[in-house]
């Protein structure tokens, strides 16, 4: 089953498909706020062209953020277009992209986060600035074989374990201890045995392929531990919707293999964090929006797309970045594109112009979100801030082409950065969301359930007494 793909085009197609390729289940799937995915699970036999059509009802009320018990009920509707296999069921399983519809009106969801997505292209078809966008992410991860949680009142910790830790350098091992393994910053792309992950991403790579998403390339990141999987770009819904894929590949191929892979932003002091570098370009009529004869052979509308982003990034954050662990990693020294400036190949600018070779291939990288992040939100937030931008000619002033990092602190302290953290950015959020709420993309309820949601975390975080507390202050 894992090497059969399912093209269909529409309702009729799909049906006659499952039946004739003896299917036994349907995964209806949908995405909550937090960016988590969900399923409903039908069987074959349900499986017609009405219940295809009209979707199929659950309880809201149970996903957080979302509806009152008093009002609970809920549809998905699903986009046989976006049907493929699951090779992790045992029995023959496929899985379908949802929209989540108010049963009362028959409309999207306002909270649904792909139904955001959604609206979000549509709205910018309606400015007449592109009819198409482009996303690439690059979403890092950590690959452990050993992850130990204690949240409790008198027992606050983690362990984490891995082979290729430089923590285990002298750990004996009943097989005897290799010493073939990667120093802290020092895993960018290293030939095997000191890069030790290579077959697992291969095998992730090949599952990926297998469902649908087109993958590029494999490598081992800057940290011990880390990885990174290359996908094709798409367009902002489709690549939302290969994210999804993306983590249940890297999170059950990990589990298959014996190891536990995580999105966690940082879970390792004193070394790199997992980033999503997001690429982002529109084109009109066939032709790149973003090509043109400005800085770097971008186009003025371009440019005015980075003000828009620049703008609104403390905003954004709230969406690109939005667990507490995320801001752990947004420091500087360590990669993160803290620093609110744009250039040309300059890794430490939170906007990068990547190298092109044709106009077609001009786009521009953002570089502070991370793989917490809801796709769908993320994406159509930084849509939103780009068209903002256009719409009121936002130009995000001179590029900065030296490293950043090493500017003197009267410089330095001229140049914008990202929030701090969690709340900071939720505030952020609370005083500028107006150019999301154009087109009816994101409304005032859903941007005040999104911030009452995550601030439930803020509050859990910030109370929790942390075990470098008793380090720093047991004795005070």
């Amino acid at each position: 089953m894992s090497e059969k793909t399912l093209k269909v085009k529409n309702v009729t197609e799909f049906v006659k498909t499952v039946h004739d390729m003896d299917v036994q289940y349907v995964d209806f799937n949908f995405t909550d706020l937090r960016g988590k995915m969900h399923r409903i699970t039908q069987h074959i036999n349900t499986i017609d062209k009405d219940l295809m059509e009209n979707g199929i009802y659950f309880d809201g009320s149970s996903i957080d953020g979302w509806k009152a018990i008093n009002e609970s009920d809920m549809q998905l509707k699903p986009n046989v277009t976006t049907a493929t296999f699951d090779p992790f069921a045992t029995q023959p399983t496929v899985k379908v992209f949802c929209e989540v519809l108010e049963p009362s009106t028959g409309k999207n969801y306002t909270s649904d986060p792909r139904s955001i997505a959604l609206a979000a292209e549509e709205y910018m078809k309606s400015t007449g600035v592109a009819d198409s966008v482009y996303f690439g992410p690059e979403a890092e991860f950590f690959v452990f074989e050993d992850v130990k949680i204690n949240v409790a009142q008198n027992h606050v910790g983690y362990e984490i374990d891995s082979q290729e830790g430089p923590y285990n350098s002298g750990t004996h091992y009943e097989r005897g201890n290799m010493g073939h393994r990667p120093g802290p910053k020092g895993g960018y792309v290293p030939e095997a045995p000191v890069d030790a992950l290579g077959e697992l991403r291969s095998e992730m790579l090949t599952v990926l392929n297998q469902m649908g998403v087109p993958a590029e390339k494999h490598h081992h990141e800057v940290a011990p531990s880390q990885c990174e999987l290359g996908i094709q770009f798409a367009s902002l819904t489709e690549s939302a919707d290969n994210l999804q894929i993306y983590k249940h590949v890297v999170h059950n191929v990990a589990a298959a293999f014996g190891y536990t892979a995580t999105f966690l932003p940082k879970p390792v002091y004193g070394d790199n964090g997992s980033g999503m570098h997001c690429h982002q370009s529109l084109f009109k009529d066939g032709k790149p929006v973003f090509a043109g004869d400005e800085y770097a052979g971008l186009s003025e509308t371009c440019l005015y797309y980075i003000g828009g982003i620049i703008k609104h990034a403390r905003a954004l954050n709230a969406f690109t970045n939005p667990s507490t662990n995320s801001y752990k990693r947004l420091v500087p020294g360590y990669e993160a594109p803290v620093l609110l400036a744009y250039s040309q190949r300059n890794r430490s600018a939170s906007c990068r112009i990547p190298m092109a070779t044709t106009p077609k291939a001009k786009r521009i990288e953002i570089r502070f979100p991370d793989p917490t992040a809801n796709p769908y939100l993320a994406f159509s937030a930084m849509l939103m801030a780009g068209l903002d931008g256009i719409e009121h000619k936002i130009h995000p002033g001179d590029a900065m082409d030296k490293n950043l990092y090493d500017l003197p602190e009267e410089e330095l302290a001229s140049i914008p950065t990202v929030c701090r953290d969690l709340r900071e950015a939720l505030d952020a959020l609370k005083g500028d969301h107006d150019f999301l709420l154009k087109g009816d993309v994101f409304t005032k309820e859903m941007i005040e359930g999104f911030i009452a949601l995550k601030m439930e975390e803020v509050i859990r975080y910030e109370t929790m007494p942390h075990p470098v507390e008793f380090d720093m202050y047991y004795s005070a």
